[in-house]
């Protein structure tokens, strides 16, 4: 069964979410660590619960959920996985450094391993869905775990709300897409861990989102 810790970082107050089984073997996702202090938190949490990061994945590469991913990478020796059409999202993260006024980021270093629909990421006796959801970014994926009732999903999805589509590569009726047909075919009872803010379910959003109207 996995195990969910989550993060709350950086001053975009995004959600990053470290999974886990009975093996100790973890995988990463979105770090938004950003501060010295944040980065310790998500490392004392490894080492505290005796953990083996084995897999670094990102949802969508928007500057707030990238923050950590340098950091992620070289502490634990691991290769950046995202989706490939999100490359130039993650290419733009000095110029929104710039944009917002951070002065300080370490930049990320590029996927090498890219993820598709379809595929499924494995770490001990785990396994998550990797389902494709562009909209709010154009390489956004979530991450479902069929057995354990939830889904990672970054910024498609938020509590009585939905991912922004005015950034660069947005598009609201790709997102509506997405949701509609992608995120609603899941089940009802179905946990969403978002990227910000609280947590949701499937059932609840498809009666109430805004983006159904």
């Amino acid at each position: 069964m996995i195990q969910i810790a989550k993060f709350t970082f950086n001053p975009f107050q995004e959600n990053t979410f470290i999974l886990t089984d009975e093996t100790k073997e973890c995988v990463i996702i979105d770090p938004g660590c950003q501060t010295k202090a944040e980065k310790e938190a998500l490392s004392n949490y490894i080492t505290e619960h005796d953990l083996k990061p084995v897999r670094l994945l990102n949802t969508h590469c928007h500057v707030d959920h990238v923050f950590g991913n340098y950091f992620v990478s070289q502490k634990y020796d691991l290769a950046l996985e995202a989706h490939k059409l999100d490359l130039p999202t993650l290419k733009m993260v000095p110029q929104a450094c710039m944009m917002y006024g951070i002065k300080e980021f370490e930049l990320s270093p590029e996927p090498t391993v890219f993820l598709e629909d379809g595929d499924v990421v494995t770490f001990g006796n785990s396994k998550l869905d990797v389902i494709f959801t562009p909209g709010h970014a154009p390489g956004h994926v979530v991450f479902y775990a069929a057995e354990d009732g939830f889904v990672v999903n970054g910024d498609v999805l938020f509590l009585g709300s939905h991912g922004r589509t005015d950034l660069p590569g947005g598009d609201y009726q790709t997102l509506k897409k997405s949701i509609t047909e992608k995120m609603f075919a899941l089940p009802d009872e179905t946990i969403v861990l978002s990227g910000h803010g609280p947590e949701t379910t499937i059932g609840q959003e498809k009666t109430s989102n805004p983006i159904l109207y």
